[in-house]
Order: structure tokens, then sequence, then C-alpha cells
């Protein structure tokens, strides 16, 4: 008797793509859908916001200028409550936007007129930085797609986890990546530069202050978790480092 094995099909990552101009919305879900990706567009960022709280998604292309509800005010809504990695649509103009966009918690910015390949390709790069390292299960080494145990953290790459003190800490792709960095390695310095490199590779480049806003923004959400959270230590000119219990 012929033996059939079936193969499990692995389901298709889903981008939302938000962009009050229609031809936009049109061509690029045509070449999103033909790289096997889903796609849910949405015209303005009050619909987008709308209906990400209902359909959460895998990733998020946002315009910045948009009526109703704009790009930025997009982010800082979905930075509430969600760590989903975006990447921002900016004027060629706008590089004051791009960096605003990225201190505030974007992942990635491609400026139009863009090609859509460059587009795909950036996509794929934001999600490669935050997907797990291999099917396998986690063991508690450290280093990529290893679970990192410290005293109340422990940092779960596989499924993009933080838990500090047995409660989750909502991170995004790049404040993850960042924290993993320190935390790989506690009393050792990072320098910015290293941690631009643990965070971004070298598809885009950021400036020091960007990085100083994510360090930021993890200390706050660590704090809205346990007010004590005193783990990640400034190095004034040089650097940061995670400090254990």
């Amino acid at each position: 008797m012929l033996q059939t094995f079936s193969k499990e099909i692995p389901m298709a990552q889903t981008i939302a793509l938000v962009d009050d101009d229609r031809n936009i919305l049109t061509s690029v879900s045509i070449a999103l859908e033909a790289e096997g990706f889903k796609v849910d567009t949405y015209a303005d960022g009050d619909e987008a916001l709308r209906g990400l709280a209902a359909q959460p998604v895998d990733l998020a292309v946002l315009d910045i200028k948009m009526p109703r509800m704009d790009g930025m005010e997009l982010l800082g809504r979905l930075r509430k409550d969600s760590g989903v990695p975006v990447i921002f649509l900016t004027s060629k103009d706008d590089e004051i936007d791009e960096v605003i966009g990225l201190r505030m918690g974007a992942d990635d910015y491609i400026t139009k007129p863009f090609s859509q390949r460059l587009l795909i390709e950036r996509i794929r790069a934001v999600l490669r930085r935050g997907d797990a390292d291999g099917d396998g299960e986690a063991t508690t080494e450290d280093g990529d797609g290893k679970i990192i145990r410290r005293t109340g953290l422990v940092l779960d790459p596989n499924r993009h986890r933080c838990m500090w003190r047995e409660r989750e800490v909502a991170l995004t792709v790049t404040e993850f990546l960042i924290l993993q960095a320190l935390a790989q390695r506690p009393g050792h310095v990072k320098s910015r530069d290293q941690l631009m490199d643990a965070a971004y590779g070298d598809s885009i480049y950021v400036d020091d202050r960007t990085i100083d806003s994510h360090i930021k923004r993890l200390r706050k959400k660590f704090k809205e978790v346990d007010t004590e959270f005193a783990q990640i230590e400034t190095l004034y000119g040089i650097g940061y480092r995670y400090k254990e219990s």
C-alpha cells in the first residue's frame, strides 16, 4: 500500500498596508500577495487603528502623511499595547519624520518613491529580525534563538517573549534585540554602535539619540511592571550595560 505523508504548510504572514493613495494600496498589495503574504489594506490611520485592534498582523507598513490620523499618531497609539513591527513610508524630504519615527518605535523606513522589490526586501528583513531562530526547542543557553535567563528576567527569542519577575513585558522587535544584546553578557558595556548593529544590522543607519530613545522606552516599559527596575545602566560617553539583580 502506498503511504502518503502530509506536510504542514506554514501560514502566510499578514502585512497591514496603510496609505491614503489607492494606487499604492493596489499595486503594493498585488506585489506582496505574489510573494506569498496576506495583505490587509487601510486608507487612513483611524480605519487602520480599528482594523488592527480587531485583526492583528505580523507587520504594518504605515504612510506618515495621511488625513484624519497620520502615521506618527497611529504608531503612538499602536505602541501603547502592541509591539507589531512597523515600517514607515516617508516622502523624500521628510528626514526629520524618519528620525522621529524611529525614536517612537518604528523598526525601519523607506522613502517614496520606492521600488516594490526594495520594500519587500525590507519587510522580509524586519520579519527575520523578529522570527524564531529555527524550529527546535529552545534551551537555556545564551545566544541567538536561545532562552536567556537572568535574575528576574526571561527572554525567549523563539517566541519573542519577555518576562520580568513572572510578568510579561511587551517589546517591539528593536527593543527586544537591544535588551537581548545587553542581557547576553551582564556587566559588559555595549557601545551605542554595538547596539545599533544588534538591533538594525547594516540595513539602516540610526544616530546615537535613536538608541537612547529605545533605551528610555525599555526602561519605561519595565518600570510600568516594576517601579524598582534598574537593570539597564548608562555609562555616560561609553554606552549601556545590563546589571544582574
